[in-house]
């Protein structure tokens, strides 16, 4: 992985065998970045893709391996109110084909390993610091803007 600042946004290779989030969030640590929102592009070979299920306050699992194309990653990193380390909230859009047919699979991203590279631009806020808090109605957290 190697990464390099220009003015505010940060742009970051993660290379083969490497976790993509796993990355991002130790940029943010090594940069001191608070909170940020970030978007990408790769090919990977292994996916851990969320879905979730309001009904069960859950997330459902699916993992995927193989070529998987990267064609959309976004998400944002922040702190939880009480936490010591970032937090990250990542959607992604993977392609692949199976049995001869081009397929997508798509949702939360709990992990994705790169097969051959990934790139990323990562956008820090700037004059301000976005914080998460655990919302008890849904189970999940939102930003906290105050």
């Amino acid at each position: 992985m190697d990464h390099k600042r220009f003015g505010s946004t940060v742009y970051i290779r993660v290379d083969k065998g490497e976790e993509v989030i796993e990355a991002i969030l130790r940029v943010c640590r090594k940069e001191g970045i608070k909170s940020a929102i970030f978007s990408g592009i790769g090919g990977c070979d292994l996916a851990e893709v969320l879905t979730f299920d309001p009904a069960k306050g859950a997330f459902r699992q699916e993992t995927l391996e193989g070529m998987l194309e990267l064609v959309s990653l976004n998400g944002n990193v922040m702190w939880d109110e009480d936490a010591a380390s970032p937090v990250h909230h990542t959607h992604g859009l993977l392609a692949y084909k199976k049995d001869g047919r081009h397929l997508t699979a798509g949702g939360h991203m709990k992990s994705l390993r790169v097969l051959y590279t990934c790139e990323i631009e990562l956008r820090p806020v700037v004059g301000g610091t976005i914080r998460k808090k655990f919302d008890p109605e849904t189970g999940t957290g939102f930003w906290k803007l105050d």
